[in-house]
């Protein structure tokens, strides 16, 4: 069993870490800042985190403000309310505007509580079309990391280069993937397990999946690559053709809907450079609904996301 860690405590953690170095930073929430943690931002840094309240298009705003004045503001709630209550002010206000003849300001949303896993929040609150709404506003690198060290890293990069940037996290706690100090980088796939009958390319909490998948299939005599698509935009298109001429099928994992997510991403690529069968595990075309915490594996399977069904797809490819 893999230990567990939390993206939320890391996000937080990051963010205080940054913040003593470079005073630009600044922190907005929308009444939400203890359940993203960044009230500890707020503790060491009063000055500097905004509590907008239940406001969530007005933080977008005042986000773009504070980075049209030259800082880098990191805005944080809830997956169903960034981007779900705010695509106007994140495509006019923030993504549209340039500054200094470059494109978009310098504001890093960053959402919680993404896909199913939000679990006793319920189907209102299951964000799954977060995905496909960001990665089509031009100008917004769109990411969904794995564990606590790809938001350590991923953190830094938002805080290190110019743009709008969307990072989703989920709620619960995730299973370690990548080891402490790892170093993502936008556009660039990690390979976390090599093969030759078949890739897997996950994203967020279904690459824990993957490498289990992968695990099983390998009892079977079956070898499969594992990509981990942290970056659905821009995606690692070489990673992506490379994977398709040596391994002949993609199969695409995630806790969002199929329909513009991230295996949207992967098919849109390697039909464009080297076409192969793409298969796809996600929610299909569905809202969630309410479960509790120790019911959040029954509505995975329910929706077809698990270890099993993307082994089984995988499998399938051979």
């Amino acid at each position: 069993m893999t230990a567990m860690t939390d993206m939320r405590t890391e996000y937080a953690r990051t963010l205080v870490e940054l913040g003593r170095s470079d005073p630009r930073i600044v922190v907005l929430g929308a009444d939400t800042t203890d359940s993203l943690k960044t009230s500890s931002f707020g503790r060491e840094f009063p000055g500097r985190l905004f509590n907008v309240g239940i406001a969530e298009a007005n933080m977008v705003s005042v986000s773009a403000g504070l980075a049209a004045a030259g800082k880098t503001a990191f805005a944080s709630t809830y997956a169903i309310f960034l981007p779900g209550r705010a695509v106007d002010q994140l495509r006019n206000n923030v993504a549209y505007p340039s500054r200094d003849g470059m494109p978009g300001l310098n504001v890093k949303i960053v959402s919680s509580h993404g896909g199913l896993s939000v679990g006793p929040d319920g189907g209102s609150h299951q964000q799954l079309e977060d995905v496909a709404i960001m990665r089509a506003i031009p100008n917004f690198r769109v990411l969904v990391p794995a564990d606590s060290a790809s938001v350590a890293s991923l953190v830094r990069v938002m805080a290190s280069e110019y743009g709008p940037f969307y990072m989703r996290m989920a709620r619960s706690k995730t299973h370690v993937v990548h080891e402490e100090g790892a170093d993502l980088r936008p556009g660039r796939a990690v390979t976390l397990r090599d093969g030759s009958d078949c890739t897997i390319a996950a994203c967020g909490i279904t690459v824990h999946m993957a490498l289990e998948a992968a695990r099983l299939l390998s009892e079977r005599g079956v070898s499969c690559r594992v990509l981990d698509m942290f970056s659905v935009k821009p995606v690692d298109h070489a990673a992506l053709e490379r994977a398709a001429r040596e391994t002949g099928r993609i199969v695409t994992a995630e806790e969002h809907n199929v329909m513009g997510g991230m295996g949207s991403a992967v098919a849109e690529s390697v039909s464009g450079s080297y076409p192969v069968p793409v298969s796809m595990i996600g929610a299909r075309d569905a809202f969630g609904e309410s479960a509790r915490d120790s019911e959040i594996p029954a509505l995975l399977e329910k929706h077809g996301i698990t270890s099993v069904n993307i082994a089984r797809a995988a499998g399938a490819a051979r």
